[in-house]
């Protein structure tokens, strides 16, 4: 039965309008004269000044199945979702929803600053078209989830970032929602209430409900869903199985570069304590790479903003390969001068050295956030921020030798060796009797 029918979406965004100050009668009498040169200006420029978030898009979706949407950013994965949601209206094309729609897509969407969390409980049940003994029946389970049960009766207005997320998503899954729309809401925040909304849409599915999931999580997106979509500028790339599609986002153009730079503090990743500025892949000279010969040794150089004193924000890594498999992470703490240097506010550059001889052949991206502990507290994060290539040339001193075949396993270490050998020729009594170990 399906859930979700989607037939040639289109949407398409103005870009670069501002609102006109007020005017005076004197500008109004000039604007009327000169209305029709402006109306000859204003389409010859109409083509430059829009954009199509979604071009053309049409798939359906069963009800039961768990879909991530994945593409990088500006693909048209959050679009699509305000579409679903009823939130923003199509330019061209049709939407079917066969069921009561729950969604969570950016922080502040769907509660009212003014009221408390109760009220914001009971009226977004009312929305979703639930009687309120429905509501009544499912608010402790809500607020127990969301864990804000001493500020359930304060204005959300003075929540903190993390306990609004907490609620809205607690709202958004609890409230019986038939499909549920989840965008990438989930990369803010602690890290135990992220697995525990992962779980919680894993088991919406699973009793046949439908969930639609925008991520940048390629291990989150392999792991729940059972079909993913891809979108690339606005158009349906792929649609397939999750180890199929998410390996052509990865392999693909529409993957992540060796390098990302944001100009400025307004669109970069962070918060009030900590926010990116750049990642790189680079050689040893400080040389941005998009591949290296697996025997190099090279780097991975962050850039962040420190806004505050009081904590001490720290770099993580993850690194994952082309499978969505996590091969490992560290964390620039392991510099234990550094992990107990009081913080400044300022510009900080971290850099994690990486040995020659340690990854296998492929494709690497690199998961990269600004987190403080003790709480865990995630302040920045960028999904698959940054890639590089590793290959093997085979050219006799590398782990492979002389071997040309496949080489399996997701880490390639050059390990020290030590052999020993006795000269002499075997007879019956030295494989009982000799031996090398003294």
């Amino acid at each position: 039965m399906k859930a979700v029918k989607v037939e040639n979406l289109s949407k398409q965004y103005s870009i670069g309008v501002s609102r006109a100050p007020y005017a005076t009668l004197r500008d109004s009498i000039a604007g009327f004269a000169n209305a029709p040169l402006k109306l000859f200006r204003r389409n010859k420029r109409a083509s430059d000044s829009t954009i199509w978030a979604l071009k053309d898009v049409s798939f359906e979706i069963n009800r039961g199945e768990l879909v991530g949407i994945i593409g990088r950013n500006g693909a048209g994965k959050s679009t699509l979702l305000k579409v679903l949601s009823r939130i923003t209206e199509p330019t061209r094309g049709g939407v079917d929803i066969f069921g009561r729609v729950g969604s969570l897509l950016e922080v502040g969407t769907g509660f009212h600053p003014e009221l408390t969390g109760r009220e914001n409980i009971y009226l977004n049940g009312a929305i979703l078209g639930m009687k309120r003994q429905e509501i009544e029946r499912k608010f402790d389970e809500i607020v127990a989830f969301a864990e804000v049960q001493k500020f359930i009766d304060t204005p959300v207005k003075r929540f903190s970032s993390g306990m609004y997320l907490r609620l809205a998503f607690a709202v958004a899954a609890h409230l019986e929602p038939e499909i549920l729309l989840v965008d990438e809401v989930l990369a803010v925040g602690d890290n135990n209430f992220q697995k525990k909304c992962l779980g919680k849409m894993e088991e919406m599915s699973s009793g046949g409900r439908t969930v639609l999931f925008v991520s940048h999580n390629m291990p989150a997106v392999l792991r729940l869903c059972n079909r993913v979509i891809l979108l690339d500028q606005g158009q349906l790339l792929a649609d397939g199985s999750p180890q199929q599609v998410t390996r052509q986002y990865l392999s693909s153009s529409t993957g992540s570069q060796a390098e990302r730079v944001w100009p400025s503090a307004e669109i970069a990743p962070g918060d009030t304590v900590a926010r990116l500025r750049s990642i790189r892949v680079c050689d040893k000279a400080g040389k941005t790479i998009e591949a290296t010969d697996i025997r190099q040794d090279f780097r991975i150089e962050v850039e962040y903003w420190n806004l505050q004193r009081r904590l001490r924000p720290s770099v993580l890594l993850i690194f994952t390969n082309e499978d969505g498999v996590c091969l490992f992470q560290s964390n620039d703490f392991n510099n234990n001068v550094w992990a107990d240097t009081r913080r400044e506010p300022g510009l900080v550059r971290s850099v994690c050295k990486l040995p020659g001889n340690f990854f296998s052949e492929g494709r690497v991206l690199v998961t990269v956030g600004i987190g403080t502990y003790n709480p865990n507290l995630l302040h920045a994060i960028e999904r698959d921020a940054v890639a590089f290539q590793i290959f093997d040339r085979s050219e006799g001193d590398g782990v492979r030798g002389e071997y040309v075949g496949e080489w399996p396993g997701v880490i390639r270490p050059m390990l020290d060796w030590e052999i020993n050998t006795k000269a002499g020729n075997p007879t019956a009594s030295s494989y009982q009797e000799e031996s090398l170990h003294t």
